[in-house]
């Protein structure tokens, strides 16, 4: 495992000198322990500044893994249950028959709220309270708990305000508190960044054609019922500093490192720190839910916040790996068999997690053979 570092900082360092990509961080963690932090490229082209360690990177949906671990560690702490009514946290959300939700609902993308109106602003989603008002005012597409499509956004303001409701704090700061501060990483795992921070951020940018191919985009097709064209998650939208600033926990600003090193604090202990126990990781790791997404057509499994399976492998066949992936290509994911966890994150936003199988598969090769 020694050259595992060398390995992935070849593959990373290739795939920038290819020109595929501008500039990415990778981060493995075995048994608690770092076994790689590689980093290659610039993290903003237009001043040439490099790509660090600890470079956040907006990876979008990939903090949804973020978004569902505290969710878990609030009720290691028994703030709520899984199966705990939204409403009896959140009253109002029990509008148009949507009472019987329950927690698990939110975490399975089973609660029945999965896009936001056709007229949502970029700046109206940096306004918690509204968009919040918003979603549990709003008619489910079905019965909570019995289907499923991917909740875009809404799953990160339905188990956001799940959060604040049962502490009094926004998600943003039970992060902090409960899970980035005590694993040393605060200052590279966040929702929403200080102002002071935002100089830090790598530069996302969009690979080139997607914005035609945005524009070009139906307005009928299925994915723009998530959200409108101008939600869409572009370099534009995610360079802008209202949104880095604004906690939209369905999505994350962080470093490989850190979300390698969360993840690994849900495996075992990380510096003397686990963050749930092992009865609880068996739970949130299992797939909790499978059918067919009600709005994509494709049929699709979840654990409790996470996805279940390897990365580009069927989920019955790597049952012990789960994670999450954002738009653009990041990935991050945890093996309860090895004890790894992995991530990867980048500013040129694809369409695919090519990078992150290419990379993933060199740490799943070396991990079989040691």
């Amino acid at each position: 495992m020694n050259d595992l570092q060398q390995q992935v900082q070849e593959a990373i360092d290739g795939l920038v000198e290819s020109g595929a990509e501008r500039g990415l961080q990778v981060a493995v963690y075995r048994h608690g322990d770092q076994m790689v932090d590689a980093v290659a490229g610039v993290a903003d082209p237009a001043t040439g500044r490099p790509v660090a360690s600890d470079t956040p990177f907006y990876s979008y949906s990939m903090g949804k893994g973020a978004t569902a671990t505290v969710a878990h560690v609030l009720a290691e702490r028994g703030a709520f249950s899984y199966d705990t009514p939204i409403v009896d946290l959140w009253p109002e959300f029990g509008a148009h028959g949507k009472e019987t939700a329950t927690v698990r609902h939110a975490l399975t993308h089973t609660v029945g709220v999965p896009g936001i109106p056709v007229d949502t602003r970029p700046e109206d989603l940096c306004d918690w309270e509204r968009m919040c008002a918003v979603i549990a005012g709003s008619e489910p597409w079905w019965e909570p708990g019995t289907r499923t499509a991917y909740h875009a956004y809404t799953f990160g303001y339905v188990v956001g305000e799940i959060v604040r409701r049962a502490t009094g704090k926004p998600i943003s700061q039970v992060l902090r508190v409960e899970v980035a501060g005590p694993l040393g990483i605060a200052d590279e795992l966040y929702f929403g960044m200080p102002e002071s921070e935002l100089g830090r951020l790598a530069r996302l940018e969009d690979e080139e054609g997607s914005a035609e191919f945005l524009a070009t985009m139906p307005d009928d097709s299925p994915i723009l019922k998530w959200g409108p064209r101008a939600t869409f998650p572009t370099a534009d939208f995610g360079n802008r500093t209202d949104i880095l600033m604004a906690d939209i926990p369905a999505g994350g600003k962080m470093s490989a490192r850190a979300v390698a090193r969360m993840y690994a604090a849900l495996l075992g202990e990380v510096d003397g720190v686990r963050l749930i126990s092992a009865e609880r990781l068996r739970e949130v790791s299992a797939v909790a839910f499978s059918g067919v997404d009600e709005i994509m057509g494709n049929p699709v499994s979840w654990a409790l916040g996470y996805a279940p399976g390897r990365l580009g492998a069927d989920p019955q066949e790597t049952p012990t790996v789960f994670g999450m992936g954002g738009a653009g290509g990041s990935h991050a994911y945890a093996d309860t068999a090895t004890g790894t966890t992995f991530a990867l994150t980048k500013n040129r936003l694809t369409p695919d997690f090519s990078a992150a199988e290419q990379v993933a598969g060199i740490v799943t090769k070396a991990v079989a053979e040691s």
